[in-house]
């Protein structure tokens, strides 16, 4: 067996990485190729930049697609560029500007990953012949009694966990994350011992289609005439002002709202259908129970009498975790009780559950409520 937990000696061993080109995912091939593997980089091109901003230029179709090639030549692999962009847009734009009309603060990185990297280009992967795929993640990959379990990173700055907890059983048994185990310090410090064009480069930190954090210029964009303007009310139901559309309001945000009162306003809720933006104090932002859609399982989901102790992250920036107990619904949904209230718990984020250092599945919130029970 070789490292990465696969019969056969490396050099026999075909490994699809794919890299986006940036630092991560070129040493992770720099890794794979130094180690022997038969290494095959696949970048995606997932959309054209001026359709989503309104300016000429590509990102996802031009400077990453070009670095990821500058470091696939370096490392003498083969390397192709795939058109995922009609299905970009189907399963991650329209669904991102879906949300957002619907009152809620959607994570397009991990529809991403479950509808197009995990799920298109890992069939790729296979039609390829390769025996894994292989990400720049920083998550672990653990052999349990239980088959293929999914870990935070070992550096818990760099744990991108929580991004990933629709990864399927299947699929986390093809798999594979070698960056795991390494603070990203070393990350940069292989980046340059390979000689990597992107070893400096620095790392993305808005959404890949959304430059700059303009999250209500691209939605505007994408569904034209998304920003209809109506009323901001208390939560006794008077109104206080106007805005020019809840595409531009997240729950706990301070930013735009009527000022004047005893304390600071939040907006606590977003009603879609009366376009209401619905303000109050921030202990109105605090919420015991969540109910949770399209629930993934990767350990065994516990009874629905007793439910399951767990630690949850309810935004990826959660240090730690949250105390909550999670019992399965009909269906695909689950019921969170949280054991201290949490503020700015918003819908169309993710809730994932934790065993210590083991994701144990997570879903999206549907709602959140003040009570516990």
């Amino acid at each position: 067996m070789n490292t990465l937990g696969l019969d056969g000696a490396p050099a026999g061993t075909r490994v699809v990485v794919a890299m986006s080109g940036g630092v991560d995912s070129s040493v992770t091939a720099a890794l794979l190729k130094e180690q022997g593997y038969d290494v095959v980089g696949i970048t995606l091109q997932l959309y054209d930049h001026g359709q989503a901003v309104g300016r000429r230029g590509a990102c996802c179709a031009g400077q990453d697609i070009h670095d990821a090639r500058r470091v696939a030549e370096r490392l003498d692999i083969p390397h192709y560029v795939l058109d995922y962009e009609s299905r970009f847009h189907e399963a991650v734009m329209a669904d991102f500007a879906q949300s957002y009309l619907a009152g809620e603060t959607p994570i397009p990185c991990v529809r991403c990953n479950q509808r197009v990297k995990f799920r298109d280009l890992l069939g790729t992967a296979r039609d390829l012949g390769a025996s894994a795929l292989a990400t720049g993640h920083y998550v672990r990959r653990v052999i349990g009694a239980d088959g293929a379990q999914l870990h935070r990173a070992s550096d818990p700055a760099r744990d991108q966990s929580y991004f990933l907890f629709a990864t399927t059983r299947e699929q986390l048994d093809f798999l594979r994350f070698p960056l795991g185990d390494l603070p990203k310090p070393e990350t940069r410090r292989l980046a340059a011992r390979f000689a990597l064009p992107v070893a400096e480069k620095p790392d993305s930190q808005d959404i890949c289609f959304v430059p700059e954090g303009r999250y209500a210029r691209v939605i505007e964009r994408l569904r034209p005439g998304a920003a209809e303007p109506g009323e901001i009310v208390d939560l006794a139901g008077r109104v206080l002002g106007r805005h020019e559309g809840i595409i531009h309001y997240t729950i706990g945000q301070r930013r735009g709202l009527p000022g004047g009162g005893p304390e600071p306003l939040y907006v606590v809720r977003l009603e879609a259908e009366s376009r209401r933006v619905v303000v109050g104090p921030k202990a109105a932002l605090l919420v015991g129970r969540l109910r949770l859609r399209e629930v993934n399982w990767l350990g065994t989901p516990p009874a629905v009498e007793d439910g399951l102790a767990v630690t949850i992250k309810v935004r990826s920036t959660t240090p730690g975790g949250l105390a909550a107990r999670v019992r399965p619904l009909c269906g695909d949904g689950a019921e969170v009780l949280l054991e201290v209230p949490e503020a700015g718990v918003a819908p169309g984020q993710a809730c994932v559950f934790y065993d210590g250092e083991r994701v144990l599945g997570g879903g999206w919130i549907a709602a959140a409520f003040a009570e516990a029970a």
